[in-house]
């Protein structure tokens, strides 16, 4: 694998992989804006512009866009989180030219027609319906603005329905001219692609900016909370989460073992304890969430409702277990269980591009393999440990939950258990 990196005269940052023997490539714009991006009157605009990138540009309608990337067996995807859009195409070596050329036209010429928007419009307040209905999908979002009340970070990446409808042409207009704009973008390809030539194409493709207008995101702080949304369910689904570490912090990788540990997998000590001894739960895991000045570490349990009042405090007495109980040989497996995922992903060109996308965006230049695997291999047990201490220690729990939550104990409660 060979991997480069370049900065052009219009600001655009390009980095590549070139991976030999792959006959195709992935090739994707990371934009450095999401929906922690939106002011409050904004919510939900960064999906709603995702939606509407495909649905028509100067040079192309929408039609002719699914269409040119289908005629070469290509596939065109994006998605939308709180700090990036990612906009992308899986095509052949040979065709590495077209989905550039796709991906620049629905990124700074979409024609945003009244009636496509329309449609659109309903189409997303669908999809907001349905995970409203899903409810182990929205105590996510119940989460989210129960670390980060009233603010962007807390904010539901799709944005209440109500405020979607109201959205016009002029604002996805505003927001792509305060935030799509070279400087704030990154070209990533891995597979079968050259780098001079990609360069030399989006040289000409991506315009420079011009925009003076003010992009930074206002910072998160996490300020705990609860949320019950209750509903006549068999299942309760509970979400707590701790003040975690972000992506520059020295603790970064700790944090990300330390959620294996406690809840990533089938060995894990949740999973162990909460399901396979107690049977209290049937799904039960942990995960760290960073961003680039905060982040959490955060727990869900789907359990039935009598089971509450025994889950919760298992919960909590598992995580001071781990400050003070975890070994060398269970922090081992979750590095070789990290480490394994990163170098099966290597093997994919889509999971390659994220990866190299969201380096340069965090770190601002792609990180080696062997660099990821030696900070890894760095942390060691008494290192969780310390994390662990330092995360109950940092803030109390925020709690987010869905169900019937009548045997539900209150945050305040849960909180004290965690600080003892």
């Amino acid at each position: 694998m060979t991997v480069r990196q370049s900065i052009l005269d219009n600001g655009l940052r390009v980095v590549t992989d070139d991976m030999p023997g792959l006959a195709s490539a992935t090739v994707g714009v990371w934009v450095e804006a999401g929906a922690r991006h939106e002011r409050e009157d904004e919510n939900g605009l960064s999906h709603l512009l995702e939606h509407m990138a495909f649905k028509g540009t100067e040079r192309r309608d929408a039609r002719r866009i699914a269409e040119e990337i289908e005629r070469v067996g290509g596939q065109l995807n994006a998605y939308t989180g709180r700090e990036t859009t990612a906009y992308y195409a899986r095509v052949l070596k040979e065709d590495v030219p077209l989905a550039t050329d796709i991906l620049a036209d629905i990124l700074f010429h979409s024609v945003f027609d009244e009636e496509e928007l329309r449609r659109e419009r309903d189409v997303v307040v669908q999809e907001i319906a349905q995970a409203h209905d899903t409810p182990d999908d929205i105590v996510f979002d119940h989460l989210q603005a129960a670390c980060f009340p009233g603010q962007p970070l807390g904010r539901s990446i799709l944005g209440p329905a109500e405020r979607v409808q109201g959205f016009g042409a002029e604002d996805l207009r505003r927001y792509t001219a305060c935030h799509y704009h070279s400087a704030n973008m990154v070209l990533a390809a891995a597979g079968a692609v050259d780098h001079d030539a990609l360069c030399e194409q989006a040289a000409e493709l991506f315009p420079a900016s011009a925009t003076t207008s003010d992009h930074a995101a206002e910072a998160g702080r996490y300020d705990p909370r609860e949320h019950r949304d209750e509903r006549p369910l068999e299942q309760a689904h509970v979400t707590l989460a701790l003040p975690g570490v972000s992506y520059d912090d020295d603790d970064f990788h700790a944090c990300q073992i330390l959620a294996s540990v406690l809840g990533g997998g089938m060995s894990s000590r949740l999973f162990q304890e909460i399901r396979e001894k107690r049977g209290l739960a049937y799904s039960v895991y942990a995960y760290a969430t960073s961003y680039r000045d905060c982040g959490t570490l955060s727990f869900y349990a789907g359990t039935a409702p009598e089971m509450l009042p025994e889950m919760v405090p298992v919960l909590c007495g598992e995580l001071h277990k781990a400050a003070a109980e975890i070994d060398e040989e269970e922090t081992a497996r979750a590095r070789a269980q990290m480490k394994a995922s990163l170098l099966m992903s290597l093997e994919s060109s889509s999971s390659r591009v994220e990866q190299l996308a969201r380096q340069v965006m965090i770190w601002g230049r792609p990180r080696s393999i062997g660099e990821i695997t030696a900070a890894l291999d760095a942390v060691k047990a008494e290192d969780l440990r310390r994390v662990m201490v330092r995360l109950l220690q940092a803030g109390e729990a925020a709690l987010a939950a869905v169900g019937d939550l009548e045997k539900l104990e209150k945050r305040a409660s849960i909180a004290a258990r965690l600080k003892r």
